[in-house]
């Protein structure tokens, strides 16, 4: 199943690093947030990726088309360099379509932007590029198949603690609770859609926004929640706390192999 990625949004929000290159390449560890998502949903089964670039398209595009495994591998060198062992996980068998989006489109024009890439697939992913989770892709999948509906989105608890308060005219506050213990959820970004979504979206319209609202009146839109973990990279702390998890060895939006490999690729390739 294809796998649509937005990827060129200017990322204000977290401007330390987006003024120098986009977001999605933010670095988590040694690689970008966009590499660890496509890892995710590789181990998944999903390895055939389109994506919606815009800002410093190159820059993406540059990281593909220079990218070898062996730098980010543990590997042994032999025949002077001329083959390279990569030890632990094969390399991944991932293709790649690269559609230059535009700069200021939204997220529902470069959705419509790349329509022809995605023409033969009955259903299809579709993410923000900007957030981790361990989420079981599949559940969200078999929901949608087994109800018929055209599209279904994950939805997560606020990952920031907040307190709601509920009081009267008079500003007399009758009740004071954690978020966590409401009833809030948001949108995480990790959509599953049929083909048909297109027939929702309009000239100019923002996906969650007008084209959303006729799923709903529709009867056509579904929220998959999920309880574990989620964090979006929004500001410089959400990126810190990726960073801190990885530096531990703890990243549950990626699966453990059920074997070690040990895969021979020619140097070069």
């Amino acid at each position: 199943m294809k796998v649509v990625l937005f990827c060129g949004g200017l990322g204000t929000r977290i401007r330390e690093y987006s003024e120098s290159i986009p977001k999605p390449m933010i670095p988590v560890g040694q690689q970008p947030i966009l590499w660890h998502l496509m890892k995710s949903y590789s181990q998944q089964g999903h390895q055939d990726f389109v994506l919606c670039l815009g800002y410093k398209a190159n820059t993406i595009k540059e990281f593909f088309l220079n990218w070898k495994h062996a730098a980010f591998s543990d590997c042994v060198i032999s025949d002077a360099g001329r083959k390279v062992e990569i030890i632990g996980d094969a390399p991944s068998d991932w293709r790649v379509t690269l559609v230059d989006s535009g700069i200021w489109r939204n997220i529902g024009q470069r959705l419509m932007a790349v329509r022809e890439h995605v023409k033969n697939e009955e259903m299809f992913l579709a993410n923000y590029s900007d957030g981790l989770s361990d989420v079981p892709v599949q559940k969200m999948i078999d929901l949608l198949e087994e109800t018929g509906k055209t599209a279904c989105f994950l939805a997560v608890r606020p990952p920031l603690t907040f307190h709601l308060v509920e009081f009267d005219g008079d500003g007399q506050v009758q009740r004071l609770r954690p978020s966590q213990d409401s009833e809030i959820w948001v949108n995480g970004g990790f959509f599953v859609f049929r083909n048909r979504i297109f027939d929702y979206i309009n000239e100019g319209e923002e996906l969650v926004n007008e084209p959303f609202r006729r799923l709903i009146e529709a009867g056509e839109l579904l929220a998959y929640r999920h309880t574990g973990f989620f964090r979006a990279m929004d500001t410089l702390r959400d990126k810190q706390v990726l960073e801190e998890m990885v530096e531990r060895g703890e990243m549950p939006w990626l699966r453990n192999q059920a074997a070690i490999t040990t895969t021979r690729v020619e140097a070069g390739e």
